[in-house]
């Protein structure tokens, strides 16, 4: 009988140490922080807030891409502006001003052209008359690659102008993509672990799965 009280209490007592006081644990369930009882510590009310802060999605900024293509298409450089890529404005402006310039500097030389050519078909004086050698068939030749030259400025600043809204609303409908963290794209430098040679500039690109 002794033997049989004894065995009792050897079970019953492991079974009482196995079982978890309520208290030692730190049961974490993701409920709003309003809702949490005022009778929580400040570090189990911490712990709820940070970890709703790890687990709430990342907010991203999104552009429009109609709005980007209709604001460059109004003035070249203002979509790359609504997209935050200040860089591009730069070269977008650059490039149609540059192509507008050339254009214009052509159309001038071929109005001077044209005039003394028509000028030495009629017989009258103009300004390359005091030039030896000139005719009507060197006047027709310069006036025709000035005229030219003018097309083909025209056609590279509409050629600019076209791609200047084509970026604007390919960069605001990646621009989503751009900011993914698993994906990265970024310059970096690269240096040779087994050689003497100094470190390079050059493009690291990462991706996480």
């Amino acid at each position: 009988m002794k033997k049989l009280v004894l065995i009792f209490l050897v079970i019953f007592s492991v079974k009482a140490f196995a079982q978890v006081n309520p208290n030692d644990t730190i049961r974490v369930e993701n409920y709003p922080t309003d809702s949490v009882s005022t009778k929580s510590s400040p570090s189990e009310i911490e712990v709820l807030t940070d970890i709703q802060e790890s687990n709430a999605p990342v907010k991203v900024m999104k552009f429009n891409p109609t709005k980007a293509g209709l604001y460059s298409a109004v003035l070249p450089g203002l979509g790359q502006y609504y997209n935050k890529k200040y860089w591009k404005i730069p070269i977008v402006l650059g490039g149609i001003g540059t192509g507008v310039g050339i254009t214009l500097w052509n159309q001038k030389q071929y109005t001077r052209y044209r005039n003394a050519f028509i000028a030495q078909l009629n017989g009258q004086t103009h300004e390359f008359s005091n030039i030896p050698g000139i005719t009507a068939e060197a006047l027709g030749r310069t006036q025709d690659r000035a005229k030219r030259q003018r097309d083909y400025a025209i056609a590279v600043t509409g050629l600019v102008y076209i791609l200047n809204i084509v970026d604007a609303v390919v960069d605001a409908h990646l621009y989503e993509g751009r900011k993914d963290p698993d994906l990265a794209l970024q310059p970096a430098l690269l240096y040779d672990e087994f050689g003497n040679q100094n470190s390079k500039a050059g493009l690291s690109l990462s991706y996480n799965f």
